[in-house]
């Protein structure tokens, strides 16, 4: 008990010390930063009384310590992510920050309430000092920090307005301490940190983080001239020839990327080499071999923006945009397609009977189906209008045909503007609510396509279409089940949408795909609940239909793919909930983890790792 004791006092010495050697943060959170250090460097004297106590300690004592150390843990954890971590993400996610900062308060509250004190070898002094540090943590209980009104209004015209007044930048930077081009490449970096650390995932509020960092270096550039000397003085840095950061560089042609492009399975490419590879057939993903869940390729927006700071403040001439061979083969000219024909055929949608619709848009669907330059004609001859209002007919084939044809349409990238300003997603959902069989899993297949461009996938949740698709889910046909999947999968990277799958059910049917390993949807199901497992209400849900078991056993046989979806998931379950810790512990999950922190993909070793360390606390409470 006295060697467990030292450890403890030890480690509570270390945190104490941790948080006394932060520096002052100069963030939208500094207040709540501040208040926290303050309050915890003043537990200092009990710790140091401890130390030199010789009373043996029982093991009430030992547990209360123990739990002291946990909430200590995490409330360095969080000071350090604040201190490090993006200012404009943390203005951007102020309140949940704020309710970070209260589990917090409230945790070291409960663990300072759980010592016995009466039992401990401490001074009257350091006893009173406790107790009014105690009485501090009890009062912050419950009380989140009020928003800056004027901050918050500034964010959101400077994210809604086409053309935002420059001093909303002004005040911007005034806010969040980003003054100076020293304070722009610290952002910087933690913008580049952070989307690695996603493991590629695209995030809602990447985009809008690298808009508003633009803005601001402009602002701090037009604030201070002097700034201009630095940006003016390339020649220089050029003749040093910076190292290029392993994480802009394509896996594939080992270049710095031009157009980076996210696959299903997290990684990033340059597109011309990823696409380079799917149309030579393959259907893995280059650097981890595991079998992409789909092919389309997602714009990472955010890293496209880092490098090309980068470059800026490097003196490296900005990469230009790929794509000129695609643009001569699919141009305006049309050369190798037949308009005449496409012509006619638009004529007979727009003028003819039922049957002469259901027959043009029957060819227009083969048409668009056979090469990029069909599809770029018919949707230059105004096609896409009118297959719209046939999404509408009351002939099921024709609607068939309509669907289909601008799902093939919308391979092309121009084309999916066109489709959606055209108004046709709420038809589109309407096709996947009520058409045929056909009908209803290309309606899953064009929507899915079409969420591939982000502000459609807002639109798309908006429209109600993941009711109709988790329908889908539950009834379709093989292939009907896996578009409704793929479409699921993307429309959740949206965070709203998260919500939307959740409330509307999708994760009973999504645990039964997860039962039926012959029914070939377990890769879809794993993924799904893997990304709604990162919100609150995902993560709610997927416990109350008691997943551990299938997880453990996935982690233990399943693919690399399954077992780092089925660790993430896990992580996100166990973290905060010891009572889910105690089920996987109890079902041989450490052993199965610790194989994978070894051999799974990196960010399933990381998730096993993160598992690992909470089971070990769990394990330490308990002995």
């Amino acid at each position: 008990m006295d060697h467990q004791k030292e450890d403890l006092i030890n480690q509570l010495t270390e945190l104490i010390d941790g948080v006394s050697g932060l520096p002052e943060c100069q963030s939208m959170s500094k207040r709540m930063y501040s208040n926290l250090v303050r309050r915890m460097k003043l537990l200092s004297p009990l710790v140091e009384d401890l130390k030199d106590s010789d009373v043996e300690v029982g093991d009430d004592v030992v547990s209360g310590l123990e739990l002291l150390r946990i909430a200590l843990s995490s409330a360095l954890e969080l000071l350090k992510s604040v201190n490090e971590g993006s200012k404009i993400l943390q203005a951007l996610q102020i309140d949940n920050i704020s309710l970070r900062f209260l589990n917090v308060t409230e945790q070291i509250e409960d663990a300072l309430s759980r010592i016995p004190y009466n039992k401990l070898d401490i001074s009257e002094e350091v006893r009173e000092q406790i107790e009014l540090v105690h009485a501090q943590f009890k009062r912050a209980k419950g009380k989140m920090e009020s928003p800056d009104v004027q901050l918050v209004r500034d964010l959101a015209m400077a994210q809604r307005e086409q053309d935002p007044d420059p001093m909303i930048f002004k005040r911007l930077s005034e806010k969040l301490h980003l003054r100076t081009i020293n304070d722009l490449k610290k952002e910087s970096l933690a913008m580049h940190d952070m989307v690695i650390s996603s493991g590629g995932d695209p995030q809602e509020c990447f985009e809008i983080i690298a808009y508003l960092l633009r803005k601001l270096k402009d602002c701090a550039m037009t604030e201070n001239p002097e700034m201009d000397a630095l940006e003016g003085d390339k020649t220089l840095i050029k003749h040093r020839s910076p190292v290029i950061p392993d994480d802009f560089r394509c896996p594939i042609s080992l270049e710095l990327m031009k157009d980076p492009v996210i696959v299903s399975t997290g990684q990033t490419y340059e597109r011309s080499c990823i696409q380079k590879w799917l149309d030579a057939g393959h259907k893995t993903c280059p650097k981890t071999q595991q079998t992409l869940l789909h092919t389309a390729l997602t714009p990472n927006y955010v890293l496209k923006s880092l490098i090309s700071l980068w470059c800026e403040n490097n003196g490296v001439e900005l990469p230009k945009n790929q794509g000129t061979c695609r643009n001569k083969r699919s141009g305006a000219g049309g050369s190798d397609c037949d308009r005449a024909a496409i012509n006619a055929l638009l004529t007979k949608l727009a003028n003819g009977n039922l049957e002469h619709q259901r027959a043009a848009a029957g060819e227009l669907r083969l048409l668009a189906k056979r090469n990029a330059d069909n599809r770029v004609c018919i949707a230059e001859a105004g096609a896409i209008p009118l297959l719209v209002e046939l999404l509408s007919s009351s002939d099921s084939r024709a609607q068939e045909h309509a669907v289909t044809a601008l799902l093939n349409l919308s391979i092309n990238e121009g084309n999916k503007g066109t489709i959606v300003n055209a108004g046709a997603i709420p038809d589109i959902v309407d096709v996947l609510r009520n058409g045929s069989m056909e009908a209803r899993e290309n309606a899953a297949a064009t929507l899915f396509s079409l969420s591939v461009v982000d502000e459609n996938k807002v639109a798309i949740g908006a429209a109600g279409a993941i009711p109709a698709l988790i329908d889908l889910l539950c009834v379709g046909t093989p292939r009907g089940k896996k578009d409704a999947a793929t479409a699921i999968f993307n429309l959740s990277i949206y965070q709203g949408n998260k919500v939307r799958a959740v409330r509307a059910g999708i994760v009973p049917p999504l645990m039964r795909l997860l039962k039926d390993p012959g029914g070939g949807m377990m890769d879809e199901a794993l993924a799904i609940l893997a990304i709604l497992a990162s919100h609150q209400e995902g993560k709610a849900a997927i416990g109350q239909s008691e997943p551990i078991p299938i997880l453990v056993e996935v982690i233990r046989t399943g693919s690399p793919r399954n077992r780092e979806n089925a660790a993430a998931i896990l992580w996100s379950l166990c973290t905060g909930d010891v009572q889910n810790l105690k089920v996987a512990r109890d079902l041989g999950a450490e052993e199965a983890l610790k194989e994978l922190s070894e051999n799974g993909t990196d960010r399933a070793k990381r998730k096993a790792g993160s598992v690992l360390e909470l089971l070990q606390r769990v394990d330490a409470v308990d002995s």
